[in-house]
């Protein structure tokens, strides 16, 4: 489990990054709320943001697929969220492979002026490719928390979302009706069966 850095005094703070990646349904969104919670409780100023485009459960509220939630602001571009972070002390943001590159940059900024910055993310797309902005991310962050799912196909630990359907857009929103988590030996089975049959 990730315990948390010492935050320090306010004025001698040092900003930094944490990534939790991992497949569809690994319980990323579940550890981003469970950290945002903790700096709550330690009477931290807590932002957290998620991509517009994000309308699955809720309009505005970030909420897992185990039904937890937290409060969020949407936001269209990720250079958005400079201005509406303020002066926070925590950073908190959910579905980051769907912003625009230019959350790299907003992550490292907001990084670089003290703030502890909390990212959630798929780290590959239901081709098993890097997804958007994800590996720069990974890359610039001090801490990377890889989360796993469980293959619905052998009850192994799964690190790809597998797409159900033959839609071949990258982003796709959708639940267990279009994906499943499925471990390496799996993901690899039904691509290939996926591409025999075209």
């Amino acid at each position: 489990m990730f315990i948390e850095p010492h935050l320090g005094s306010k004025d001698r703070r040092s900003g930094w990054i944490e990534i939790i990646c991992g497949c569809m349904f690994s319980g990323k969104t579940e550890e981003l709320i469970r950290r945002l919670n903790r700096a709550l409780i330690a009477q931290q100023k807590v932002e957290i943001f998620k991509p517009a485009i994000d309308k699955r459960y809720h309009e505005e509220r970030i909420v897992s697929h185990a039904a937890r939630e937290i409060r969020s602001t949407p936001v269209q571009f990720a250079g958005d969220i400079v201005l509406l972070a303020g002066d926070c002390d925590v950073v908190g943001i959910d579905e980051a492979q769907f912003f625009d590159p230019a959350i790299v940059d907003v992550c490292n900024q907001l990084a670089n002026s003290g703030k502890r910055v909390i990212v959630a993310g798929l780290d590959m797309d239901f081709e098993g490719k890097p997804f958007g902005p994800m590996p720069y991310l990974l890359a610039v962050a001090e801490f990377v928390t890889k989360v796993h799912a469980i293959c619905t196909q052998t009850g192994e630990l799964a690190s790809f979302s597998y797409r159900l359907n033959e839609d071949s857009a990258q982003v796709m929103l959708g639940e267990k009706d279009k994906y499943e988590a499925r471990n390496r030996k799996s993901f690899v089975e039904g691509m290939s069966n996926r591409e025999s049959k075209s």
